[in-house]
């Protein structure tokens, strides 16, 4: 088994801040060249991995990597904590967004939700295709054939083969009533929105006569020895389900395309992955997935919820390839708890062990008041737990223990993240709400409340600080963007209030639309006509101001005569 490498990497931290800072800004040398921006990683073009004998044959494939769980947690409670704060790093943002302060697509993230055309529809789809959803009601007695058992994880639950459609990790609710498979659905549907690749999830009810046990299975849960997966051992998983009628509720997971190589990390990079040259933790995206987790109240985003794949580019076991790193496993999200109160109140708001929570006890006496000690749940919706948003500060968000990655996220990267979860409407929140197809249809609204709360208060703190002016684009004489937060009315109308100034000071004419839009009329020169198209007189650096936001929004622009306006850079300065 292949264990990552632990090594911080600084060296090449560094010369990647180094590589990504701009030029110096005049006139006279343009601060960003005239080309387009990186829309495309570099890191899909397949490569050969070097092959090893594999049981009956061979394989060509990486190594996989075995994350446990004990040593994971203790890394970054204690140890990583304590190499940290004797660091040095010459830089603290993220080095691969592009020039217009976007990430591109990659092998580990596509921009879906604010890239592109993106609807209620596909939302509720998630990662799913249409050949993967299940229709149990159409399905003959024991048409499903359990061919493996649980090998990890806290639910139980096992595996179904079914014909025509493939493999399918099936997973019951116990001990929360309908709260983890709806919590998967839920978020793994807006994980693949945002950008991520998860797996495909569903809840679905189905009679337990289409299973068929395959005879010598056995199952693994945390923390114990494998056990025989027989038929009372089934009888017991289905006897504990949700049931409607004659029919039992699942999660059905559907199985991931490719090799499995084990589980990404959220620092460092693969040795053995001639791609993988960003260290891991200076990734805008795994950074800014820190809101994400926060909307959702992720704060099991560990890394043993992750996995890489090794995907085929061509025929044969020899055939180059390609890893894609996936987000697995959110069935914590939504209001999880432990045995324990006294953690279940905690998660989300300090760490299982807090050193600066310890240490400010401990100068106080522990006479400070906690965020945790004031909240309550909710009656009636005691599945939910703590999950609510009238306590919840976006910026303290914690997991159970630090995240390399999430520990990591800057202004610039938090604003990022809000720009896309900006995107999702009430209307989407709802439809995401509604994926966990509670028996309660009062649950489905309480969700849907929460989440649309938590929301809020993640918009109202990341994008009133950089500019939240975003979807740039040139139309003719014009450059116009969509302001996210006036769209999402985080702020009272009156209070938006813009200007625009070019380089040279000189006040430029701005117009409002609906649903956040606005345009400013770009200044033309006619000295630039027969310039050069790189010539400084051709540049221009567009400065647009907001009253409700306090970093403006710089645009920079080549002015190509005849040829329009070419947009070549933006910055959100603190």
């Amino acid at each position: 088994m292949r264990r990552a490498p632990r090594a911080s990497f600084r060296a090449a931290a560094i010369c990647g801040a180094l590589l990504s800072l701009p030029l110096g800004c005049s006139q006279g040398a343009a601060r960003f060249p005239l080309r387009e921006p990186l829309r495309l990683d570099g890191d899909l073009r397949p490569f050969k991995a070097p092959c090893r004998a594999d049981g009956a044959g061979k394989v060509c494939t990486p190594e996989e990597y075995e994350s446990p769980i004990v040593w994971d947690g203790a890394d970054n409670l204690v140890f990583r904590p304590l190499s940290d704060a004797l660091a040095v790093e010459a830089s603290t943002e993220a080095v691969n967004a592009n020039s217009l302060d976007e990430v591109p697509d990659s092998a580990w993230f596509t921009g879906r939700l604010g890239a592109r055309d993106f609807g209620v529809e596909e939302l509720v789809r998630g990662a799913c295709k249409p050949e993967q959803i299940l229709h149990p009601e159409g399905v003959a007695d024991g048409g499903w054939l359990i061919d493996k058992g649980k090998s990890n994880g806290s639910s139980p639950g096992f595996r179904v083969n079914i014909p025509g459609q493939g493999k399918y990790m099936l997973k019951s609710d116990e001990p929360v009533f309908e709260r983890p498979s709806a919590a998967s659905v839920i978020g793994a549907a807006a994980y693949h929105a945002v950008g991520f690749f998860t797996s495909c999830e569903q809840v679905i009810y189905f009679k337990p006569s289409l299973l068929r046990l395959k005879p010598g299975l056995r199952s693994t849960a945390n923390f114990s020895d494998a056990k025989p997966f027989d038929l009372p051992a089934l009888e017991r998983v289905l006897s504990k389900l949700s049931r409607r009628g004659a029919l039992v509720r699942m999660q059905a997971s559907a199985w991931l395309p490719g090799r499995p190589l084990g589980p990404f990390r959220y620092e460092g990079k693969r040795d053995d992955d001639v791609n993988d040259v960003i260290p891991h933790q200076n990734r805008r995206e795994l950074r800014g997935g820190r809101l994400l987790a926060a909307w959702l109240d992720h704060f099991d985003a560990r890394e043993q919820n992750s996995m890489d794949t090794w995907q085929s580019a061509g025929d044969g076991p020899d055939a180059p390839g390609r890893i894609i790193h996936y987000y697995l496993d959110t069935s914590d999200c939504l209001g999880s708890e432990w045995a324990w109160d006294g953690i279940s109140r905690r998660l989300g708001r300090s760490y299982v062990f807090d050193w600066a929570d310890v240490s400010s006890d401990f100068v106080t006496l522990g006479l400070r008041r906690r965020p945790w000690e004031l909240v309550q749940r909710t009656p009636g919706r005691e599945p939910f737990g703590y999950f609510e948003y009238d306590h919840f500060v976006p910026e303290d968000w914690k997991m159970e223990y630090p995240n390399p990655a999430f520990s990591r996220m800057t202004e610039r990267d938090g604003a990022w993240m809000a720009r896309i979860l900006a995107r999702f409407t009430p209307e989407m929140v709802h439809a995401l709400a509604a994926l966990g197809d509670f028996s309660d249809p009062a649950n489905t609204e309480y969700i849907a409340r929460i989440l649309e709360g938590r929301l809020q208060r993640i918009l109202a703190r990341y994008l009133t600080r950089l500019s939240p002016i975003a979807d740039l684009r040139v139309e003719g004489s014009r450059l116009c963007g969509v302001d996210l937060a006036r769209r999402r009315q985080v702020r009272p109308a009156r209070d938006y209030q813009y200007e625009a100034r070019s380089d040279t000071g000189a006040r430029l004419s701005l117009e409002l639309s609906d649903a956040g839009g606005l345009c400013v009329t770009l200044p033309g020169s006619s000295a630039a006509a027969t310039a050069p198209d790189e010539a400084a007189v051709r540049y221009e650096r567009i400065r647009i101001t907001s009253s409700a936001a306090q970093g403006a929004l710089l645009a920079y622009v080549y002015d190509l005569g005849s040829r329009g306006f070419r947009l070549v850079g933006l910055e959100r300065p603190e």
